[in-house]
């Protein structure tokens, strides 16, 4: 980038343009390339669609459960995801979460985030269990919408409030307004003149600008290139419209709760909120459903590495399952027979049983080398990184003798290690190198056992000191 100062109006917005281009930094996520189960209209999945690979049956399972969320039979269900690390159950959770769309709500969380919040255990579940419950508001509201053919304020009035006129027209029909002290002042705020097609809430009073009418056309140049142009409305000028808005129950119960208010939304500090307020809450959305007024929409709750939870933790979900405003929980686990938290007793997944019974389980198995590949090909596109094929090949070799997060880990590196030696592609060697540099799992305990005596506090080497002390 040039570092002189242009005085032409072009080469300084070009130069303004490549600084953005230079500050504007992308971060791609470790599922950033997920778009969506890739799944067809039958629900079959596909060998490789929508960032997913492998992992049929799993994904199958989703789509179905995905139809059944939609259409809302299974609220106040939950799934466990069970299998390995690194074989893609969280990949299969943010697959549903993008091929849900924007109405439904999908609140993740991990399992340990409620031990570090300022509020209790089953606070910090209800609101989550709260913000994954979606209100669909309907609400129908009366407008004014027209051509604004003359303005007329009476300016003889002295001291007292302004009066005026207002004639308003649409392709059939054309009144006149008396205006009060604050249209007045609204109109003036707006900058409404003669030829503005405008539309005014009759509950709050709020005017809009929608536009400059096109019979108006003709006053471009002097309206300026900004200007938008519409069409004179049509029809009646008094019109009902029907709006809808889509909240959570958790935001309703911010804006409700005295001790939070509504700004509470924006600072992300909530609190707790009272019991009371809830029930409240409840029975209202309870009297718009009845009242047609509102639709519930049961979101998806996902709760990854949901041993982490503890035995308080799992009570309450046994019991907030049963609750009518209750979303779908996926969860997620990779431990096998392991201990319940908060107790002496081991169980599968680390899940008491009770709890398993009321789950419907999706397990995920290893991905076979040709997956790998494949996954490893998405992740460089997804990096943009140029890599060959033996290169792809190397990597995928790797992640198969180690585990294929590392593998993912490699491809960055690998291209900063290519672009060293001024290489547009990442060869073997680049591979290698950062091979050598940055150590797996396996071969990390391999060179700390070798050197234990050097580590400070070695269980292994205190327990061989006892057993020589007992023997």
């Amino acid at each position: 980038m040039s570092t002189s100062i242009q005085t032409s109006t072009g080469l300084v917005g070009t130069t303004l343009e490549g600084a953005a281009d230079l500050t504007r930094m992308e971060r791609i996520g470790a599922h950033s390339h997920i778009r969506g189960l890739g799944l067809d209209d039958a629900l079959d999945p596909r060998a490789t669609s929508q960032g997913m690979v492998g992992q049929k049956q799993a994904r199958k399972a989703a789509g179905v459960l995905l139809e059944m969320i939609k259409q809302g039979k299974i609220a106040g269900r939950a799934i466990l995801m069970a299998g390995a690390p690194g074989t893609g159950k969280t990949a299969i959770a943010m697959g549903m979460a993008q091929a849900l769309g924007q109405d439904l709500p999908f609140t993740s969380m991990a399992a340990s985030e409620i031990f570090s919040l300022e509020m209790s255990k089953t606070e910090a579940l209800t609101q989550a269990f709260r913000r994954s419950i979606g209100v669909r508001i309907k609400e129908e509201t009366e407008l004014i919408e027209g051509e604004v053919v003359e303005i007329t304020i009476d300016q003889t009035t002295g001291v007292g409030a302004k009066t005026g006129k207002m004639v308003l027209k649409t392709t059939e029909m054309e009144t006149v307004y008396d205006l009060g002290q604050k249209m007045i002042e609204a109109l003036t705020k707006e900058k409404i003149t003669a030829g503005d097609v405008i539309q005014i809430d009759k509950a709050s009073r709020k005017i809009t600008r929608q536009g400059r009418s096109f019979a108006r056309s003709r006053d471009y140049d002097a309206a300026g290139g900004d200007q938008r142009f519409v069409q004179c409305p049509e029809g009646e000028l008094q019109k009902r419209r029907e709006t809808v808005h889509t909240v959570t129950l958790h935001e309703i119960d911010v804006i409700n709760s005295r001790t939070q208010g509504f700004l509470a939304l924006f600072s992300g500090d909530t609190g707790e909120i009272k019991p009371e307020v809830r029930d409240q809450i409840n029975t209202k959305v309870a009297e718009w459903r009845e009242e047609g007024k509102a639709e519930i929409l049961p979101g998806v709750l996902f709760i990854d590495e949901v041993h982490m939870l503890d035995i308080e933790c799992f009570s309450f979900l046994n019991r907030a399952l049963e609750d009518e405003l209750a979303p779908v929980v996926i969860m997620a686990s990779n431990r096998g027979v392991t201990r319940i938290r908060g107790t002496n007793y081991t169980s599968p997944h680390g899940i008491p049983i009770d709890l398993l019974d009321r789950l419907l389980i999706i397990s995920t198995s290893p991905y076979s080398q040709q997956e790998v590949h494949k996954i490893l090909a998405i992740r460089c596109e997804e990096e943009d990184v140029e890599m060959t094929e033996d290169a792809k090949d190397a990597l995928t070799t790797i992640g198969m003798e180690t585990s294929l997060r590392y593998a993912i880990h490699l491809i960055t590196a690998s291209a900063l290690a290519a672009r060293k030696r001024n290489a547009s592609e990442v060869d073997v060697q680049d591979i290698r190198r950062v091979y050598a540099l940055f150590l797996d799992e396996k071969r990390s305990v391999s060179l700390m056992k070798e050197y234990q005596q050097e580590y400070m506090f070695n269980d292994q080497q205190d327990s061989n000191r006892r057993e020589m002390i007992m023997g």
